[in-house]
């Protein structure tokens, strides 16, 4: 590959953003919510952690379920946002 034809090619890798990264998706068990208002501000904690891309909160279950790039975020990161946030989690088994 030349000098050239290397460009277009990096320069699409990098864009891709998830080049190194794997999409990861894991269900967290969340505590403390008590009213229907409260998986509002869980997803909202979830969605503010860089490489989160989809966040569904059940209010029932009391469980997040969350699709991450793996190289922008850690499941580690999501539990310390729901935490952050009052809501104190842990992943399901």
């Amino acid at each position: 590959m030349n000098r050239r034809s290397a460009i277009p090619f990096i320069a699409a890798l990098i864009a891709s953003g998830n080049a190194w990264g794997a999409e990861k998706t894991v269900t967290l068990k969340v505590e403390n919510m008590t009213c229907e208002l409260c998986p509002i501000t869980v997803q909202k904690s979830l969605e503010r952690v860089p490489g989160v891309s989809k966040v569904a909160v059940s209010f029932e279950a009391k469980t997040a379920v969350i699709v991450f790039d793996d190289a922008k975020a850690r499941p580690d990161d999501l539990i310390s946002a729901t935490t952050n946030a009052g809501y104190p989690s842990h992943l399901a088994k």
